[in-house]
């Protein structure tokens, strides 16, 4: 389960990253090894930092080869964009703003590949029939709650296959629960930020 819920509220985190307002993301390893992709100038994107993303894949380094790989609230794409790189076969994105969901669909054209990049609520993406997917990304912006509500829908059985894996990346003292057949593999506190990966039963 998720760190248990505190009474105090969380603190407040910063909208932008270092690497949002240097306008690029940089792909750490695989086969776009190095590459800088251009984000939007957009309020509240807030990319995953090289840091604890080099963290998460080194944690999924064995189970991204040929999976097929959602990546909810996508913003930037860059861990939808790092799990091509190192080898799945399939990623689906799923981003509301139209600024970055353009950005999104330019950068895989300049990276001359294709995924699935859906423009639209990824709550309400998450609320159809959909899936199944091996690795699930969910990053949405903090502060509003989405965590538990995207938790809820993918424990719906469509969504994830046996021996899935669920990254959870939010604000160090966010309140959620999860599934209880959801075992936390990994947790890391990185600042004002906690990123949880779980494994599903195979």
């Amino acid at each position: 389960m998720a760190p248990k819920p505190r009474a105090t509220p969380g603190p407040k985190v910063s909208a932008r990253s270092k690497s949002a307002a240097d306008g690029k993301i940089r792909i750490i390893g695989g086969r776009w090894r190095g590459r800088k992709l251009p984000v939007p100038d957009l309020t509240g994107l807030r990319p995953t930092t090289d840091r604890l993303r080099e963290t998460l894949f080194n944690w999924l380094q064995f189970e991204l080869q040929g999976k097929a790989v959602l990546d909810a609230f996508a913003g930037t794409g860059s861990l939808g964009l790092e799990a091509l790189s190192r080898g799945a076969a399939q990623v689906t994105f799923v981003e509301a703003a139209t600024p970055a969901f353009r950005q999104l669909r330019e950068n895989l054209r300049t990276l001359a590949t294709e995924a699935d990049v859906i423009q639209g609520d990824a709550l309400l993406y998450l609320s159809a029939t959909g899936g199944p997917f091996d690795v699930v990304f969910l990053d949405p912006p903090f502060g509003h709650g989405f965590v538990q509500k995207a938790v809820d829908a993918l424990n719906q059985e469509h969504w994830l296959n046996p021996g899935a894996w669920v990254y959870i990346e939010t604000e160090v003292d966010a309140q959620y629960q999860t599934p209880a057949h959801w075992q936390l593999h990994r947790e890391k506190a990185a600042g004002q930020v906690r990123a949880c990966l779980f494994k599903l039963p195979g």
